[in-house]
């Protein structure tokens, strides 16, 4: 087939970066443009470092008439992607894969209807989308632990979720938070019970189980890795723990990228995949479900290229057979 002429808008960012180290690698994508307003005319490669010696592309500030893409990537900050949509002149037939939040919760825009890309819940819709709107980070280490409950109309009780993010988590501009002084040897909370995945994780689950969840106790943290999300869920429920192995394990049964594990989970063994790791334990009534994977890869950039691939019609595991750095 054809390669897929791919553009990327904030190419700069962690995101934008992971994107290009994926796709530049990727047997049936061609990354034909990388749009920055701030580092038009400057070399790709001296700000993503790792990619010095596998690309000439340079920045530029807008799409050029000789490029026409087959999709592009919006890897901007969250608000600001309808702005681009309104003021680019994308042509026409071209894909649009959002990574942002804009149109995570309220998908219509413009004319254009975005389909919320979750591949292990709506992978059908996916393949048949021209405008797709990527999950967050934590919505994805999230939703993956809980929908398999909410599938069979089990979360009959509040949810208690506490999860730990990697520094590029928050992004490269810098901030108190951000600073390695800071960070070092260091955990801390935010966002308690207001994240803003927490609207996108109650739409998906209230529609999968058919009636109004109950609430969800989200605590964010902060931790002094660089990547990668660690997630501890606990929420009632009548199951055993056989039970509860085995309802996950069917729900996820042929699933490309989601594993259930027998043993306990540790977080190397998702960082650099496009994987998300599961385990069930049951205690004294409750179930308890770790969940963990890549911030930027199966939280961002690489879910992004798994729905890229439904989209174009190839194996959803094209360009994303990547290994995990356990030591």
């Amino acid at each position: 087939m054809n390669k897929i002429k791919v553009a990327i808008a904030g190419g700069t960012g962690y995101t934008g970066g992971e994107l290009l180290r994926l796709l530049l690698n990727h047997p049936y994508a061609e990354v034909v443009s990388v749009l920055s307003t701030t580092s038009a005319g400057t070399r790709v490669d001296s700000i993503h470092r790792d990619l010095l010696g596998d690309t000439d592309l340079v920045c530029t500030s807008s799409l050029e008439e000789s490029e026409t893409p087959d999709v592009i990537f919006l890897c901007l900050g969250h608000g600001l992607s309808r702005e681009f949509i309104s003021t680019n002149n994308i042509p026409q037939g071209c894909k649009i894969i959002d990574l942002g939040n804009d149109f995570r919760v309220e998908s219509s825009y413009e004319g254009k209807e975005f389909v919320y890309g979750l591949a292990e819940l709506r992978k059908e819709e996916i393949a048949k989308c021209n405008y797709l709107a990527n999950p967050g980070c934590f919505a994805t280490c999230i939703q993956l632990a809980l929908i398999p409950l909410a599938a069979k109309g089990m979360i009959s009780d509040e949810i208690h979720v506490h999860a730990i993010t990697g520094s590029t988590g928050a992004g490269k501009k810098l901030a108190e938070p951000s600073h390695f002084s800071y960070r070092n040897s260091n955990i801390s909370v935010y966002k308690s019970f207001t994240h803003q995945h927490l609207a996108e994780i109650g739409m998906t689950l209230t529609a999968l189980q058919g009636a109004e969840i109950p609430q969800i106790n989200f605590v964010p943290m902060r931790g002094d890795f660089t990547r990668g999300i660690f997630g501890s869920l606990y929420t009632k429920c009548n199951l055993t723990k056989e039970e509860a192995t085995q309802l996950y394990k069917e729900f996820y049964q042929g699933a490309e990228f989601v594993k259930v594990s027998n043993e306990g989970i540790s977080l190397k063994e998702v960082v650099n995949t496009n994987k998300a790791l599961l385990h069930v334990e049951m205690h004294n009534g409750y179930i308890h479900i770790t969940s963990i994977i890549d911030n930027l890869v199966k939280g961002a950039s690489g879910q992004a290229v798994q729905n890229m691939n439904l989209m174009f019609g190839l194996p959803e595991n094209t360009g994303l057979k990547l290994k995990a750095n356990a030591f």
